[in-house]
């Protein structure tokens, strides 16, 4: 599947998402996660700017990972790609990408640093169903969880980091809207759909597109997605 076909699949994931005229519902979350697929919406505040976006979102764990950022009117910004222990921050428009380490690209998204583990682990409160490579085994470690009676994750903090689960899916220890907060930025993460184990696209997570974009450093990215905001 290329850049462009993906482009349509998870735009179709989101609109259906966005379109519901009924609340959304899940099933339960199975014992083991092995990929997990949804579309959210998310609103970012710093002392500068509000920006609201919404994305689509593959993970196929333990080390692979997707995202397509649209604004609110369903307009692909970028996307980010994370595989091979690579990640690359993609304007598809411009057939550009920049290349960086998984922490930093996500910084690019929210503001402040997370690896892969962390942001799923947020989008879906399954904190202790996510398995990593056994030499990132203890990813968890840094992390302060709070725990309601049911025993659901109901929000934590790791450094200047912290974040609070405001609603579940019902019946479920799946996270549906969570606010967070750090130095640089604070925000609200809304959980639109959400799929387990969904199998894994062919070519999903190719790298092919190297051979057609053009390299950029993250200052030239960084223009360009400023003229488009």
């Amino acid at each position: 599947m290329g850049l462009k076909q993906l482009t349509v699949c998870l735009l179709v994931i989101g609109l259906g998402a966005g379109c519901s005229l009924t609340p959304p519902r899940i099933s339960p979350p199975p014992p083991h996660l092995v990929s997990l697929e949804g579309h959210a919406s998310l609103k970012l505040n710093n002392s500068q700017q509000t920006v609201s976006s919404r994305f689509s979102f593959f993970f196929n764990f333990p080390d692979q990972g997707i995202l397509d950022v649209s604004n609110i009117w369903g307009r692909t910004l970028y996307q980010i790609i994370i595989t091979e222990k690579k990640a690359f921050f993609l304007i598809p428009s411009k057939r550009i990408y920049w290349q960086g380490v998984e922490e930093e690209i996500i910084d690019k998204f929210l503001g402040f640093r997370l690896n892969i583990y962390e942001l799923t682990a947020l989008l879906s409160g399954q904190w202790s169903k996510i398995e990593a490579v056994e030499e990132r085994s203890n990813w968890r470690q840094e992390w302060i969880l709070k725990e309601d009676a049911l025993g659901r994750i109901v929000g934590g903090r790791r450094g200047d980091l912290e974040f609070d689960v405001r609603e579940f899916f019902k019946n479920t220890s799946v996270v549906r809207l969570l606010t967070f907060h750090h130095p640089w930025n604070n925000g609200r993460l809304k959980i639109l759909s959400l799929n387990f184990n969904r199998p894994l696209k062919k070519q999903l997570f190719s790298l092919d597109f190297l051979d057609h974009y053009q390299q950029k450093t993250w200052a030239e990215i960084e223009k360009i997605l400023n003229e488009k905001s």
